[in-house]
């Protein structure tokens, strides 16, 4: 009884006679509960000094290292219009299979004819080339010649002013010649007067004296008309060296003029072959790119412009793929505070969607359905929720990943960290500090706190 109030009924009744009397009387609750919670405090203090493996925990998701191994949409180079489709939603693809194909929507690319007329404008405009190079060949010669023949008609006017030079000195010596003669008949001719009128010679020496003396300056004016001739053949010769040489540069010049004209003739020529072999180029690559085929190996996921006759523009998506044989990696998000923590080479433990698991994430021995993985990348910047991410690659040292897995899929992961205690592990959480991250150095215990690297 609880013996509450101070009128005791024990005496009007006898407690054996009542079963949960007895019980209560009997104190074996008391002892029971005393039991129970001895071997509890037994069994907490025991766990408490049980190993705790830290750990970083953060949810991810299935990618790849290589980024041509993650999904990745097919787009149009050109513009067109969709004639045909060649697979299905989930077919398999090999590198080079065709996927659509498309037609232009251009007007200036509607001729069926257009490679081959490009094609004959080209091998026009060549010819054209071929014909202005021969043209330069044609005029570069006749310059030659004419340069060949000014230096021979120059030689041979220079010849000409030799010679008439030399008749020009032969002459000016007969005409030194001449004057003497007649001055040498002239002081004849007054020594035969003065012979004459002295009585010592005849008139008829006289007169043939003064004969002489006039056949003498016959010749010395003939000899100044001989002397002034040659000079004019030397002036001559001279103005015809330097008129011969001005006419054959005439000519130099003015086939210089049509071979720099055909020259340029020549360069806007070559300029629109080139134009034409880009354009004949362009018309090709682009033909080839009516037909959409796969860049590699892999499985078509979404088509993501559906029917026929649609009109597409350039860069528009048409099909995603998934590249098959796919190098796994789990992209993880850890938090900044947690970032120092993580080095490559850490080891992980992921739990994949899908898979099931029983998790103890500080022993991790004992968990099951999680796979192992190793810190391979980490980010220097931050993403846009916030968080730094971790590429983690399957551990060659446990069990591989599941075969089933795909891109994209959900994980949880647990980035281990150091074995501590677990009375430890609650003193830290409680208190809100960083889980132990740094390891006692072995080789010189006076550094007990040098950070492991």
């Amino acid at each position: 009884m609880l013996n509450i109030s101070p009128n005791s009924i024990n005496e009007d009744f006898n407690q054996e006679d009542y079963s949960s009397l007895k019980l209560v009387n009997s104190k074996v609750s008391g002892k029971v509960f005393k039991k129970i919670m001895s071997y509890s405090f037994v069994i907490v203090l025991v766990f408490m000094f049980l190993p705790w493996t830290q750990n970083i925990r953060g949810d991810g998701y299935i990618t790849t290292l290589d980024p041509k191994q993650r999904p990745q949409t097919i787009h149009s180079v050109i513009a067109g219009r969709i004639e045909k489709w060649y697979v299905n939603e989930g077919d398999y693809v090999s590198k080079g299979d065709t996927i659509v194909y498309i037609t232009e929507i251009k007007d200036q690319y509607f001729d069926p004819r257009l490679l081959e007329r490009t094609k004959a404008q080209l091998d026009a405009k060549s010819s054209s080339f071929d014909s202005y190079q021969e043209k330069i060949d044609a005029l570069q010669r006749q310059i030659d010649v004419k340069e060949q023949n000014r230096k021979l008609k120059f030689q041979q006017n220079t010849n000409k002013l030799q010679q008439a030079k030399f008749k020009y000195t032969s002459d000016s010596m007969d005409l030194k010649a001449a004057e003497i003669n007649y001055q040498i008949a002239e002081k004849q001719a007054e020594r035969m007067d003065e012979l004459y009128k002295d009585g010592l010679r005849s008139l008829t020496d006289a007169e043939n004296r003064r004969n002489k003396l006039q056949e003498a300056k016959a010749k010395m004016i003939a000899a100044e008309n001989k002397f002034r001739s040659s000079k004019n053949e030397v002036i001559n010769a001279r103005v015809e060296i330097t008129s011969t040489d001005a006419t054959y540069r005439d000519e130099i010049s003015k086939a210089e003029s049509e071979l720099y004209a055909a020259m340029s003739a020549k360069f806007d020529t070559e300029t629109e072959v080139n134009k034409l072999s880009n354009q004949l180029s362009n018309y090709q690559v682009r033909s080839s790119y009516y037909y959409i085929t796969a860049p590699q190996d892999g499985q078509i996921t979404k088509a993501i412009q559906v029917g026929l006759g649609e009109t597409i523009k350039e860069g528009t998506p048409l099909v995603s793929i998934m590249p098959s044989n796919s190098e796994l990696t789990v992209a993880m998000y850890v938090e900044p505070i947690d970032l120092p923590l993580v080095q490559n080479g850490e080891h992980v433990r992921i739990q994949f969607d899908g898979w099931p698991a029983i998790v103890f994430s500080g022993w991790p021995n004992t968990s099951y359905g999680t796979f192992g993985g190793v810190v391979v990348a980490i980010d220097r910047f931050i993403s846009d929720n916030g968080k730094f991410r971790v590429l983690v690659a399957p551990d060659p040292n446990d069990h591989p990943w599941p075969d089933a897995l795909r891109i994209g899929g959900g994980t949880n992961n647990m980035l281990l960290l150091n074995d501590v205690p677990v009375w430890y592990e609650i003193w830290r959480q409680v208190n809100g500090f960083p889980p132990e991250f740094y390891k006692i150095n072995k080789t010189n215990p006076q550094n007990l706190d040098q950070k492991e690297k």
